[in-house]
Parts: C-alpha cells; structure tokens; sequence
C-alpha cells in the first residue's frame, strides 16, 4: 500500500505492508527511532506520539491508517534547533533519568498543554496514567509538565543552563540529557550494522517436561531463513557460571566444565526443559518478522513432568526433583546467627509473637526489555557484543573465560543507551552469548531484541521469600530475640549471583537498625518450576526490611505500646557506632532516632487521633505506618565479599589523563544507567582538580577504554566506591603535577601549593605559577623530567573500602482505605533518608522518587503468578502485571539527614536502591493500622482492595 502523509511538518510517501504498524514503520523504514517500544499493546506509552495533534499510541495503530495524516514525534519536537518548553523543562527538572520512557511521556504532555495551559498537578497525572515511568516516581516528571506550561504562558522560562557552582552539593544539569530528550540516543533495540540478520529465541511453554525431539525443518524452509540453532549445534558452548559459592554453606550446586566455576542453565535445554521460558531453539533470518513466523514452524514434542512451584511443597518428600545434584530441591542451606542462644532467649521472654509472611515474587519488568547485537571478525578474530547490560566487564569476563572459551582481549563490549534495569540487566543470561555464537557461526552480525512476553519467562524475577518470623521481648518493649526460618524461590537455575540476595542480604540484615542482642536466620535456598531469580531494587535489604518492620509493629501490638516509641527504645544509639549487629556487619556511622523523629514530625503523628476522626467522617479509615531501616551499600571491601563467597573483587577503578590542551578524560568501570554518573563524577573531579566542569569528560560502557576492569553498578555502590576512586586519581595527578612543579620550579615538594587548577610555588607565587594544561604540556614533551618520572600526565587508581557503608532513614505512609469498596488511596508519604554526603541532591531525589514508586507498587499491587497446572507465566504483559502509575501517588515529601561515611574519602553512602526497603513496611504497616479495628493483624502484600475485603467482611462471615 501507499502512503502519504506528513511526518515531522514534511510531506512523506512509501510502501506499506497492511500488517505494519505505524510504530514499526516509523522506527524501521523512516528510522525516526525516538519513539520506542516498550510493550507492543499500548499500555505502556513508551511508543506514544502525535496523529493529528491527538495522543496516540503507534504500536496500535496501523501505518496505513495513518495515510493522510500530519505525524509528530519526538524528534520534531524541536524547532530550528531550540527545544521545546516540555524538552528543556524534563532536562531542568530532573525528569528524565534513564530516558526510555521519555519521548513518550513528552509526546503525551504536548497534547496536555496544548487543551489545558494550566493544569493541576492532578489533572497532569490523570493525563500522564497512560504513560508508565518504571524509574521516576512520576513526581518530576509532574513539575516537569508545569514548567512547561509556565513558559508556554509566557510566566517563566526554563532553562538548561547550569548553575556556576558544581562543586559537591549542588545540582548542575545533568549531561548527556539533551539527546534522551529529543530522541536522538541509540538504545539496542534502535541499533543497526550493515548485513544484520535478526534472531528470535525459542522458549519452552511447559514448566517441566522431557523433550523428546526438536524438528526444525519446516522452520528452515520459511522466507529469510538463514539458519535454525538447537542444542546440538552449540555443544562447544559451555553452561552459564555462577560466581556465588558461599563457603560456610552446605551447598548443592550444578558442575561447570571449567571446574573452577559451578555451572547454571545452558544456552538451549538439551534433555528436559526446568521452567516455561527455557531455551530450546533459534532461527536467524533476514527480519525480525521472518525470523518470528518462522518460530512458530519449529515442533517440539514433550514429555509432561510433573512440576512444583511452590517452595514449601518444593522440600517435602515425594515432590518433584528438579536437580540431581540437590536432594530435595535444596540448593544451600545455612545458618547466620546463634541459633541456639536466639532460642533460649526466645524461650526466656514475657512475649513472643510469630507471624508468617510471604514476600511476593516481582518482575523487574523495565519498559526496555533485554537485547544483543553481536559480530565476529573472523581476520582479527574480533569478538564484539552491544548489549543493555549495567555489567559490561563481568560480561568479558565471564562469556570469555567460561562459556565461549575466546582470549579476553579478544573480546569486547559495548553498551549503548540503556532505559532502566532494576537489576534485572546485571545478569549473564544465555541469549547474550548465544548471539554472539551465531553471529561467529554466521559470519554475520546478529541482533536479537527480547518481547515483552518473553521478557516476563526469560528475564530473572525476584524477591518470592517465605519467612516464618518470631520476635520476642518484655512488656516493656525492649526486644530481647528475634528469628527467622526462611525458604527462598531461586526458581529452575540459580542465576550468576542469585545465592548472595538470599543469603547474606537477608541474612546479616534482619535486626534492621536495631540493637536485638540475639538474632537468628535460618535459610534453604530451593530449586522449583519457576523462572530464575536475581537481585532487584533493594535486593535482599527490602525483605530483611519488612521483615523487621512488620515484627517490630505485631510486637508494639501484642503488648499495647506505641509503635514507634518501641522503635526509639530499641534502635541503636548514635553513640554506639560503629556497631557491630551480631550477624555479621559492622554499621558504620547513623542517628536513627533523630530520622525516625523527624519523619514522624513532618507526617503530622502527634495529631494522628484527629486525622483518624476527620477521616471517619468521610466513611474512610485512615491508617499511619513506619518504615525504619539501614542497609548495606557500597558493595566491597573484596575481601569481605570473597569471605562471603562472591568468585570476584569488588573494588573500584578509574583512569584518568590530562590531554596538552588541558582536557580531562576519566575512565569508569561504573555503568550509569539512570545514575547520571556522567555528571555526579564529572563533579567530584571539578572540586578536585578545581577546574570548570565542562573540561571534564567521563568515558564509560566500553570495555575497550583504557580502563583493565571496571565492577559496573550495582548495590548502590557506584558514588562511594567507582566515584571514590575517581576522586583518588584526581588527587593522584595532582600529586604528580606538584612533584614535575617542584622539579621546574626548583623548589622543595612541600613548598608548592596547588590551587585553582595550578601549581604555585608559594615563595613566588606571582613567578613560579604554571596551569594543570601547562604542567600537562611539559610532561608530554618529556624534555626535562624529575629522575623515575613517566611522561605524561596520567593515573590509574583502584579504592577498596575498609568496609561497605550504611544509608538509613525512616519512611512514614498514611493511607484511606474507602470501608465499602476497601480501595486503598496513599495520601501523605514521608521519606527521611541519610545517604551520607550527597553530590548531586537532585540526581538522589530522582532515585529516592524511583525506590518509592516501586515500594508501593509491591505493596499495593505487583505480584507474579503462575498457573498451577503448567507453569505458565501468567502476568506476562502490563495488563495482567499491574505497576503504579502515575495517579496513584501522591506528591513525595523528601527530607535528608547527613552523616557521613567513614568508609570512604567522600563521606558518602549508597542511594542507588537503598531507600526502597522502608516503603513496603511503612505502606503495609499503615493498611494494618487503618484495618486493626478489625482485629486484622497482618496481610500479605499485593495488599489488593479484594484482599482486604476477603480479610474483613467474607473471613468474618465464613
């Protein structure tokens, strides 16, 4: 078909198949690829633009149906180079993070404004609930919006302008924003080589079965078809590793062919497939299209086993067995903490209160969902991945070292832009170097972008803890015990490392930020028919977290305290630091009385009686909860890690050159992803070196940067340890540049000041003064160095902490829960957090906002399901897997304490995931105090409005 229409105010004509959508024809044939793909039904927004000026979501729509019509989208925007209102104000506000989301949450604001000059902030978010924003919180994207519509009114002007000052505290711009904005990054899904072919993956759509025969030969005889991949084609490809071996547990791990490593699953299942999602097959052909019909041709015939998904019933006798190296599913199996002593004090108490909770399984499910692109140069034997991963050196690493076999330096990777990952992207999964396999096998770049069903059966879940608690104490209130009997979901395989969230995550952390003298946790880490788990956004801290929060708010209960008045009785005192928590960590400095206090004071406790009343009126019931916590962060010091049982170092690294002309280049091994590291890093070295920030340049994603190994980002540890080690080269070079100084100067060492991005020999200041880019110059001649000098003005540093750091804070939610629908309405939410010192407030207020927006969205409605009978996924898109939007919250009231780490030169404490521990306690802890006229006294989360009626009105009744 022909069409015929404007895209971007100029007129385009082209030939159409009937069954492309307009997105995919926008994307693939105009190549205007701003407008993403997040979800493929609509729901998502990620792929929302203009049709006539009217909001439309073009994964929906049929190209042809736009024949005649005026498109916009994200890049038309602009206008002779100057962005629009809307551009500029989610740059100014903060509003963009990892910026796959954006173009469409922009698009959807233009046609806001365009009807309404002046909207509230509920009419803003009413608009944008259409629009999802897995990593934001919505709230600056809000302000975003009405500074826009400020300046659209001629009220104001936004601005994407710095401040001056961007030393450490303050909020310069961040960078690398303008092409998010505009559309103009290259995410995987966007990224193209000459040659490509395109790959689609098999997934097994059984639980557990035996494969009795992969018949691929209609398949191979489909248009495009270049070839189909099985398992015997990949025989030399080793299984995936796991770098998580815990050495003081029993453990019952799969044998890996390297026999330095154990092994997880392979690329393809070869003789029976463990969870719906296992890989059995793939076709590379000439399209994505092709590559797809042609998958549907392959025919597999199974052998149905039976399956176990629960984890309780996944150890009792007779279930089935998924494993032969784990009798009874159990995969490890440890204690942490004196089991024997935590009893007896148990036993000894005037109250002991148990309860059971289930901590849900969750999707990471990012909007950008997984994908490679990868070539082989056969003359070289240049091995080279595009990947959306947050670990591109361990990805090196491990596919060279332990599934493909191929010399490190042969082997590269590259990350492109990346939208958000939750952790989900720090795994090694077998599609990535299956790609890779294919494409040497080929001899032709491949590329493979996941969809969002097979996001939902391929990409690792999280949490899904069962824990059986029991917190004991005086009437008083002073706890004296507290215990815990945990199962863990690790699903079929366990995931590179997916034992560390389970174990000492969890483990070390449950007393929370209080002083409990005897602490017990009691684990089995269990095999079921279930996709694998992995880290996610407050890995292992969020179910410590609630765990401790929901027992502290049972035992204030039971014995008719105050809740919070039990938390200040029982938390550790300021003056007590550092302290050492009997499970294993040293928490390094804190005032959590004085968080906890201030939370409570800014969400209005002491009148909380009145609000309950006034609440009553309006046939609600209002209900206040806490949320208390501290939570390791600053993933190092490497010996400690290793003591724990993770196969790698966990230092941070950085290189850093001074160039003649002046310019500074700093390598990372950290991997931002929504972290705006090009910023905050670029900060640390402005103060440092005291020079402009706009000399300053950060390099990152690229393994082939002069960097031997970067760690990446995960556990909240990029700032305090990657941005430590930054601010170490920096003092490196200066050291040198003092030292050629000295020698040019012809002066001792320790009378040369440096200052303002100069040398200065203090005794002629006025004569013997030489700039950062004039001592750079000399050294790059080389003419007269001081005697064992190098020349050139260069560093390379490696920081490895003393010990991890310890973000705390106190979180408070009040909720309305409506007595005859039981819909739960979040109306006030309280955060005091303390991360130490903070570089960029703003860039920490967006994460703050993210770890929020997922807490509530676990509490209030996440939850993975499977079915019984075949294991299907059954929440497999943004319908059936429900995610806060952005109507659902209510305006977030940040507020900081700061007490710096000792742990670090930058005082700083991690703030990537640490502050979304205390939201799901604070939010369920409300729910319970709303409901306990009602005798309720704890509810699993998703805490539904059906939950809630079952809980108060039908289990009454029955």
């Amino acid at each position: 078909m022909k069409l015929n229409f404007h895209i971007n105010g100029q007129l385009h004509s082209g030939d159409v198949d009937r069954h492309v959508s307009l997105v995919d024809y926008l994307r693939d044939s105009v190549g205007l690829t701003g407008t993403k793909v997040g979800c493929g039904s609509g729901v998502c927004g990620s792929c929302t633009i203009l049709v006539d000026g009217k909001t439309t979501k073009s994964c929906r729509l049929l190209a042809m149906e736009a024949d005649g019509s005026d498109v916009t989208t994200i890049e038309g925007l602009a206008k002779n180079g100057e962005l629009h209102p809307l551009q500029k104000a989610f740059w100014e506000k903060n509003a963009v993070q990892n910026g796959f989301s954006t173009p469409g949450m922009i698009m959807a604001a233009a046609e806001l404004l365009s009807r309404n000059a002046d909207p509230t902030d509920a009419e803003i978010k009413h608009w944008l609930s259409g629009n999802l924003s897995r990593e934001t919180g919505y709230q600056q994207v809000v302000e975003a919006v009405k500074a826009a519509a400020a300046e659209m009114r001629g009220e104001g002007k936004t601005t994407t302008e710095g401040p001056d000052n961007t030393s450490i505290g303050q909020s310069p711009k961040t960078r690398k924003t303008r092409e998010l904005v505009t559309g103009e990054a290259k995410f995987i899904a966007d990224m193209s080589l000459p040659g490509m072919l395109h790959a689609a993956i098999l997934q097994s759509p059984h639980g557990h079965a035996r494969i009795l025969n992969v018949d691929t030969s209609a398949a191979e005889t489909m248009p495009g078809v270049v070839r189909v991949f099985t398992a015997k084609d990949t025989e030399g490809v080793m299984p995936m590793p796991v770098i998580w071996i815990p050495p003081f547990a029993e453990s019952h791990f799969l044998p890996h062919p390297s026999g330095i490593v154990p092994g997880s699953h392979s690329v393809f299942a070869k003789d029976r497939v463990r969870f719906v999602g296992d890989q059995l097959a793939a076709v590379v052909a000439e399209t994505r299209a092709q590559a797809y019909a042609a998958l549907d041709k392959i025919k597999v015939q199974y052998e149905a086993l039976p399956l176990v998904l629960d984890v309780e019933e996944a150890v009792k006798e007779g279930a089935p067995q998924l494993h032969e190296t784990a009798p009874n599913n159990i995969l490890i199996e440890t204690v942490f903490g004196d089991k024997e002593a935590t009893e007896k004090a148990i036993a000894d108490a005037e109250v002991v209160v148990e309860q059971r909770i289930y901590n849900q399984r969750l999707m990471h499910n990012t909007l950008e969902v997984r994908g490679v692109l990868a070539q082989h140069d056969p003359a070289t034997n240049q091995h080279t991945i595009w990947a959306n991963t947050q670990i591109p050196y361990p990805h090196r690493l491990l596919i060279s070292l332990y599934v493909l076999g191929i010399p490190y330096n042969k082997m590269r990777v590259i990350v492109p832009a990346m939208g958000e990952s939750n952790g989900c992207k720090g795994n090694l999964y077998p599609d990535t170097p299956l790609v890779l396999w294919m494409a040497r096998e080929l001899g032709r770049p491949v590329k493979w972008v996941d969809t969002r069903a097979g996001f939902a059966r391929n990409t690792a879940q999280s949490r899904d803890q069962v824990q059986y608690v029991t917190i004991a104490g005086s009437k008083e209130g002073k706890i004296s015990a507290l215990s815990c009997r945990a199962l863990s979901n690790v699903g079929a395989y366990p995931v590179i490392n997916a034992p560390g969230q389970p174990l000492a995550l969890i483990g070390r952390s449950i007393t929370g930020a209080y002083a409990i003298p005897q602490a017990c946790y009691d684990i089995k880490v269990v095999y079921t028919n279930k996709v694998p788990t992995a880290p996610m956004r407050g890995s292992g801290r969020a179910e410590a977290i609630f765990l401790i929060e929901r027992a502290i708010e049972r035992f204030a209960r039971e014995i008719g305290k105050d809740s919070a008045e039990v938390r200040r009785m029982n938390m550790v005192p300021k003056d007590q630091f550092p302290y050492e928590n009997g499970l294993g960590w040293t928490y390094d400095s804190g005032d959590y009385e004085t968080a906890l206090n201030l939370a409570l004071e800014k969400a209005g406790y002491d009148d909380l009686a009145t609000q309950k009343a006034e609440a009553s009126e309006r046939n609600k019931l209002l209900g206040l909860g806490i949320g208390s916590y501290v939570a390791v962060a600053g993933v190092g010091n490497s010996a400690k890690m290793g003591g724990e049982g993770l196969m790698s170092g966990t230092w941070g690294s950085s290189y850093l050159h001074v160039a003649p002309s002046g310019e500074v280049a700093i390598t990372t091994g950290a991997q931002p992803h929504g972290q705006s590291q090009d910023t905050t890093f670029a900060q640390i070295a402005a103060q440092e070196l005291q020079i402009p920030m706009d000399y300053i340049t950060i390099q990152h994603s690229d393994t082939d940067l002069p960097l031997y190994y970067g760690q990446a980002s995960y556990g909240s540890r990029s700032l305090s340890v990657e941005g430590a080690a930054v601010q170490k080269a920096c003092r490196m070079i200066i050291e040198k540049a003092r030292k050629m100084a000295a020698h040019l100067f012809k002066m001792p060492l320790e009378l040369i000041e440096y200052k303002e991005g100069k040398v200065i020999g203090t005794p002629a200041p006025e004569q013997a003064v030489m700039t950062l880019q004039q001592i750079s110059l000399m050294l790059w001649f080389g003419w007269d160095l001081p005697e064992g000098m190098d020349p050139g003005l260069e560093a390379t540093s490696y920081f490895d902490p003393e010990n991890f750091n310890f973000p705390f804070g106190t979180h408070v939610a009040v909720v309305e829960i409506d007595r005859d629908t039981c819909a739960v309405d979040l109306v006030k939410y309280v955060a005091v957090d303390d991360f130490g010192t903070v570089i960029n407030p703003e860039v920490v207020r967006g994460q703050t906002h993210g770890n929020i927006l997922l807490g509530i969205s676990q509490a209030l409605s996440e939850e993975t399901r499977y079915s019984p009978e075949n294991g299907q996924v059954l929440t497999d898109d943004f319908d059936t897997y429900s995610i806060a939007r952005a109507d659902w919250i209510p305006v977030l009231e940040l507020h900081r304490t700061e007490t710096p780490s000792p742990s670090n030169p930058l005082g700083a404490k991690g703030a990537g995931d640490v502050s979304n521990p205390p939201v799901a306690p604070a939010v369920v802890n409300a729910i319970c105090d709303a409901l306990s006229d009602y005798g309720v006294k704890h509810i699993d989360m998703p805490v539904t409005p059906e939950k809630i009626w079952q809980t108060i009105y039908q289990d009454k009744a029955s």
